[in-house]
């Protein structure tokens, strides 16, 4: 049976309270109202220094989709107990800030929906509006709150767990030389997606050399990975997207932001255990005890190469011709662009 919001919420309180020494914890926002009010927090540790690099990792930005939250609450967990005894995780920590926000969205979750307490989907919050036709409904739109995908009113401020998300990666990402963010979600095919920009338009993403040549590396270590990698326009376009909206601030700045999801392929749970399919969770969790520990394992390999490939993004970030190599690359395998 899929956990329950409550003891994730809980599990997230332990991981908090066990390992107060390593973390930075604060509270963004509150969100709900009376005894439905839940906090959003973020978690941080490692290097304070705004001249070393970074990686956050998100979650929950859909309350249906706890999977995201339980595969990051694992992998923190983990690289926490494993710090504990590991001399050279804590000199490689050092040199790096790792940021945890593991559930954007806790009153949707709380609620089993998609949207936040107020209805609006936040990832179709931002104020990004595409350039080109986007999917009826689907795409963002701001018809009624009672409609999923709802992007909110049109001359109202972003919701406060939005802004939350955005103000974390303003002061922890964005003001660092090279940074990261990973965004967990489920939902969307049978096979596990890594997506980078832009969700608004089908125009290549400025940083485009240097995620082709991330993903090189990734293939090189690890040939018989799972992951589909590709831009997250060539399946939809939206409105409205968080990670549009905060790269297109950091791309005038002269500092490399690269921001991923991790989109995981639901529908293959669904078609292992037919009967999730008449549960509303069920769609984008896997609900065997079994298959949610299988999942969170099979990511780990991912969160890690992340974690290093931050630490150690000077070793491989291409310049020069190595940049323009991975540029004509990029265009040719997501975007069937030849030079």
């Amino acid at each position: 049976m899929v956990s329950s919001a409550l003891s994730i919420l809980r599990e997230l309180d332990r991981i908090i309270d066990e390992n107060a020494a390593q973390l930075e914890v604060r509270t963004l926002c509150e969100v709900g109202e009376g005894r439905q009010g839940f906090p959003v927090q973020a978690l941080c540790l490692g290097s304070a220094s705004r001249d070393a690099p970074a990686i956050g990792f998100f979650g929950g930005v859909h309350g249906l989709e706890r999977i995201g939250t339980q595969v990051l609450l694992s992998f923190l967990g983990s690289f926490l107990g494993q710090l504990r005894w590991d001399e050279q995780l804590a000199r490689q920590l050092a040199g790096v800030r790792l940021v945890f926000m593991p559930l954007v969205n806790p009153a949707g979750m709380s609620r089993s929906t998609r949207s936040n307490a107020n209805g609006v989907d936040l990832m179709r919050n931002a104020p990004v509006d595409s350039r080109e036709r986007v999917a009826f409904l689907v795409g963002g739109h701001r018809l009624s709150p009672s409609l999923p995908w709802y992007r909110g009113p049109k001359q109202g401020p972003m919701e406060a767990e939005s802004r939350a998300l955005c103000e974390l990666v303003r002061a922890e990402l964005l003001s660092r030389p090279f940074s990261i963010a990973l965004d967990c979600h489920s939902g969307f095919g049978l096979r596990d997606r890594i997506w980078f920009p832009h969700a608004h338009t089908r125009r290549p993403f400025a940083r485009l050399a240097e995620v082709h040549a991330l993903v090189a590396r990734f293939n090189e270590l690890w040939p018989e990975h799972p992951y589909l990698f590709e831009p997250q326009s060539r399946r939809y376009l939206a409105h409205g997207d968080l990670w549009d909206f905060l790269s297109a601030e950091v791309e005038s700045a002269g500092r490399i932001f690269i921001p991923l999801t991790l989109e995981m392929g639901s529908w293959r749970w669904v078609r292992k255990s037919p009967r999730q399919i008449l549960s509303r969770l069920g769609m984008f969790n896997p609900l065997p005890p079994d298959r949610l520990q299988r999942v969170q394992r099979n990511h780990l390999v991912w969160l890690n190469f992340l974690c290093r490939s931050a630490q150690t993004y000077r070793e491989w970030l291409p310049s020069g011709e190595a940049r323009a190599r991975h540029e004509r690359s990029g265009l040719s395998d997501w975007f069937g662009e030849t030079a």
